[in-house]
């Protein structure tokens, strides 16, 4: 035998618990603990916790927890159940709200649990025994190796004691395996229709209020979802005619651009646009970005005029640094990507005059299908 708990042990609303320490924390379900149960002072129907009832409602009583190696000898007290737990992970002896805790020294298995009550009458009576005042109530709690099996009284005393265990046995029994399953899935179900319908109100206040179809609306996050909120017909369309004419657009729209912001007539930014067109690697400086900005930040030749930012804040933007990303942006390997972040560049050296770009854009796109 192991003595792991001997001494005063603090109770508040006459209640102790056993339950895994690693687990989900005990949350004092008294009627899920004593569901089915016999006995109403150890409720073991809730697996992998005890709820012990004491007859003091606050203070201290007298308390030892043994663990045994085969069934122990009744320790005699007045008032004596038995039921069943099964020990997983570290288990633990714990006052009501935690504060006190004892480690109950248990190896993972199936036990039989013997709780013995002495005078909880006279702990009932008293209510709360202040520090100082003479004991009253006192318990055993023991645990030996042994299959699960039925809670049983084996003797019954006090008149709390008949009480509590009048209160277990009108209590609904627990539910049936079906039941938990059948709840469980309910559960499944209502949490998959919230997310599903957190999911829908926050798309409808990305998109204004009123959904794109698909392919719009599978955008992943990107420049393109970013700009389809702008135009989502013209950029369904563009979608719709496949990768080809999503490329082509990019070129045009890099084209685009470029004229707004007057670069198309610089010599070597011509040249680079021409490469665009026909499909070969862009020439120097564009095959170096650092050596491509260098160059056009230094070159005379390029013209220097301002836009507002698309969000309004700033009037002081340089329109050719704006356009001239999306001559790379127009390159990438990816189709909707190079013409997600063409559109963004073009959009930002038009500044004010977007509606201007959504025009031209869609005529570009008309042009290339054959739909205008």
């Amino acid at each position: 035998m192991r003595t792991v708990v001997h001494g005063d042990v603090h109770v508040h609303y006459g209640q102790i618990y056993v339950h895994d320490e690693d687990g989900e924390p005990f949350g004092g379900d008294l009627h899920a603990c004593f569901a089915g149960q016999r006995n109403g002072l150890c409720g073991a129907a809730v697996p992998g916790t005890l709820f012990l009832i004491t007859g003091l409602h606050t203070g201290e009583v007298g308390f030892t927890a043994e663990v045994h190696s085969s069934e122990p000898p009744d320790s005699g007290g007045e008032d004596v159940v038995e039921a069943s737990f099964r020990a997983e992970g570290r288990t633990v002896l714990v006052t009501w709200g935690g504060s006190d805790w004892w480690d109950l020294e248990l190896a993972p298995g199936d036990y039989r649990v013997r709780y013995c009550g002495t005078a909880m009458d006279a702990g009932r009576e008293r209510d709360t025994r202040l520090g100082g005042e003479p004991p009253l109530d006192s318990y055993v709690l023991q645990f030996w190796p042994a299959p699960a099996a039925p809670d049983v009284v084996v003797r019954e005393t006090s008149a709390i004691a008949a009480y509590w265990h009048g209160f277990a046995r009108d209590l609904p029994p627990p539910p049936t395996d079906e039941e938990l399953a059948a709840r469980r899935e309910a559960r499944q179900q209502a949490e998959e229709e919230a997310r599903a319908k957190a999911q829908h109100e926050q798309l409808l206040r990305e998109w204004g209020g009123v959904l794109p179809a698909s392919p719009v609306l599978d955008l992943p996050p990107g420049s393109l979802r970013e700009f389809a909120k702008l135009d989502r017909d013209l950029v369904g369309a563009a979608i719709a005619a496949g990768p080809e004419i999503c490329r082509a657009l990019a070129r045009r729209v890099a084209h685009l651009a470029f004229e707004r912001a007057r670069l198309d007539g610089v010599g070597w930014i011509a040249e680079g646009l021409r490469a665009l067109d026909d499909g070969i690697p862009l020439p120097p400086p564009f095959d170096d970005w650092t050596a491509a900005w260098d160059r056009l930040l230094a070159d005379p030749d390029v013209p220097h005029t301002l836009v507002r930012t698309p969000d309004g804040r700033h009037d002081n933007a340089l329109q050719q640094a704006m356009a001239f990303p999306a001559i790379f942006a127009a390159t990438h390997e990816d189709s909707l990507e190079a013409l997600g972040r063409t559109l963004s560049a073009a959009g930002h050296a038009y500044g004010d005059d977007r509606p201007q770009l959504l025009a031209e854009a869609r005529a570009a796109v008309a042009g290339l299908t054959g739909s205008g």
